[in-house]
């Protein structure tokens, strides 16, 4: 198959976070619930894979690298766990739904949300962000690209703005970890979310959460941490207190391989192959009649995310036909983001979606443009 869905969930992996993920699971224990050595491997693999997050994105101490299942569940601690009645919080019209849910649901509880409306190209003005910061802001929480358009968010000038107004800074990475370079010292990052099953090449059900010293968050749950175990309450040291119940030890374990994958690659290789093959396809579709491009016309204001609509077709029906006819993946619809596709007019329509990983090569990038000049002229 040509793979070509990794906005979604990178294909295939390193061969080593195979290895490792089947390792730990012939032999791993349960990580701070025991003192034998099945036990302290768990333990020693898990600090393990905080120390290879910590250097990838400059966090300086591993402990505030806080492991969920997803990116997901890393945005909804850190909006649920800050924000509160009388805050005020601003993000974009390109939100996923991983954070316009969340916010729509604390919008009930009394949370005041504005939403910056986004270019047709999806770009987000850190001026429009400064414009709309209120007495009552306590936070900015925005994308660092979108997973319709592939538009890359300025965030280090809205970071500055964080920095300049005390605020709390907020960056979904779910499209850029291990694709772009992030440093959360230099982006006044407070909070950053990131998936482990995207562009740092680990398994699903891994993500996480990077929380800036001197950033309280109220948990999301309670329960079992391997530490304080006399206490009823929730144990106030990072990161046991955003980590309730039995992590994803082989999971884990297979991410730490992906970061050391990307690390040894190193960020801007991955991007620069990304950014030639992005390049590759959007030319080819440009010059087919009736397929429509969406995104930054410039290639370097973008990620490896490239969605299209055809003229007289749906995107859905597309999609399957390039599984079924030419054994290649996309994936057509609102990709989780409907403010996103509202402001780039495809709402009732969706788009057929392509996510470019670091495994793709150019022969699978003409064989995709030319699939798609053959479903046209076919009329399937």
């Amino acid at each position: 198959m040509i793979y070509f869905d990794n906005a979604a969930t990178t294909w295939p992996k390193p061969e080593e976070v195979y290895l490792e993920v089947d390792r730990m699971l012939r032999n791993c224990g349960n990580p701070g619930r025991g003192g034998h050595r099945m036990a302290l491997e768990a333990s020693r693999v898990i600090f393990e894979a905080r120390q290879e997050i910590a250097s990838l994105f400059n966090i300086k101490d591993p402990m505030r690298v806080v492991f969920t299942l997803n990116t997901t569940e890393a945005l909804n601690i850190a909006l649920k766990g800050v924000l509160k009645e009388g805050d005020h919080v601003i993000t974009s019209s390109m939100e996923h739904n991983s954070v316009a849910r969340p916010l729509s649901r604390l919008k009930e509880q009394g949370v005041e949300v504005t939403i910056v409306k986004g270019s047709e190209e999806g770009k987000i003005d850190p001026e429009d962000i400064k414009r709309a910061v209120k007495k009552n802001t306590k936070m900015i929480a925005i994308t660092h690209a979108s997973n319709v358009t592939g538009t890359i968010m300025p965030i280090e000038e809205i970071g500055n703005i964080a920095r300049e107004m005390n605020l709390i800074f907020l960056v979904d990475a779910a499209q850029t970890a291990g694709v772009l370079p992030i440093d959360v010292e230099k982006y006044n990052i407070s909070l950053l979310a990131f998936p482990g099953h995207k562009g740092l090449y680990g398994p699903q059900g891994t993500g996480g959460l990077y929380v800036k010293e001197g950033i309280e968050l109220v948990p999301l749950k309670e329960g079992g941490t391997g530490s304080r175990s006399e206490l009823t309450l929730q144990p106030d040291l990072m990161p046991d207190k955003l980590e309730s119940g039995t992590l994803n030890t082989p999971g884990i374990a297979g991410l730490k391989e992906g970061v050391k994958f990307v690390k040894k690659v190193g960020v801007n290789s991955i991007r620069e192959h990304e950014l030639k093959l992005t390049e590759l396809l959007i030319e080819g579709l440009r010059e087919i009649k009736k397929v429509r491009v969406y995104g930054p016309q410039k290639i370097d204001d973008r990620v490896g995310v490239v969605s299209i609509t055809v003229e007289g077709m749906d995107v859905g029906e597309v999609s399957h036909i390039l599984d079924r006819e030419f054994d290649i993946a996309t994936r057509a619809g609102l990709h989780c983001a409907p403010l996103a596709h509202s402001t780039i007019g495809t709402l009732k329509s969706g788009t057929l979606r392509f996510g470019i990983g670091y495994f793709n090569t150019e022969e699978e990038i003409i064989k995709a443009v030319e699939a798609i000049e053959t479903i046209i002229q076919k009329n399937f």
